[in-house]
C-alpha cells in the first residue's frame, strides 16, 4: 500500500470533526457514563482530544504561522490527561464539541493549502526536536483511530443494551 498523501492525511485527521459533530444528538448520560469499567466518559474522551489539539495548535501551528519558534514541548502525558479530565468535569458537552471543532479545525486550516514542502518542512520544537505538519498527523492519526474505535464499540454497545 503506498503511504498516504499529505492531502489524504489532512483529510483523515479533518474526518473526525463530522464524526463528533454527528454525537452531539446522543442522550447526555451516554456522554458522562464511563465507556467501560475504569476508563473515561465520551465528554472526557473529546475533552482530552480537544486539549491535546488546543495544545499543538497554541504551541506549534500559531506559531509556525505567525513565523515564531515552536514551543510545544513532550509533556508528562499523565498530568496533561488528568488535567484534561478535571477540565471535562467544568464544561457541558456541547461547549466540549464546539471547542473540539474548533481547535481541530484551526490546524486543519493551517495544513490545508500549502504546499508539500511546507507540509514536510521540519521546525525545532520546544525540546530541540523536529516538528512538522506531516510528523503530526502521523502521530496523531494512530490516537484519533484508537479513541474512535472506543466511542464506536461503546455507542454501539448502548445500542444494544437499550432494545
Amino acid at each position: 500500500m503506498a503511504p498516504k498523501t499529505n492531502a489524504q492525511l489532512v483529510a483523515e485527521f479533518h474526518s473526525f470533526i463530522p464524526y463528533v459533530q454527528s454525537l452531539e444528538t446522543l442522550d447526555v448520560t451516554l456522554w458522562e457514563n464511563p465507556i467501560r469499567d475504569g476508563k473515561w466518559s465520551l465528554k472526557e474522551l473529546l475533552c482530552h482530544m480537544m486539549r491535546w489539539d488546543q495544545y499543538f495548535y497554541e504551541e506549534a501551528f500559531a506559531k509556525v504561522k505567525e513565523g515564531q519558534p515552536v514551543t510545544a514541548k513532550h509533556l508528562n502525558f499523565s498530568e496533561f490527561n488528568a488535567r484534561a479530565i478535571e477540565y471535562a468535569q467544568t464544561v457541558t458537552v456541547q461547549e466540549v464539541i464546539r471547542q473540539f471543532v474548533l481547535y481541530r479545525g484551526l490546524i486543519v486550516a493551517e495544513m490545508t493549502d500549502i504546499c508539500d514542502e511546507d507540509f514536510m518542512r521540519t521546525y525545532k520544537d520546544g525540546d530541540g526536536k523536529t516538528f512538522s505538519c506531516r510528523g503530526h498527523l502521523r502521530g496523531f492519526l494512530p490516537h484519533d483511530k484508537h479513541h474512535k474505535k472506543q466511542m464506536e464499540q461503546y455507542i454501539q454497545s448502548q445500542a444494544v443494551t437499550k432494545s
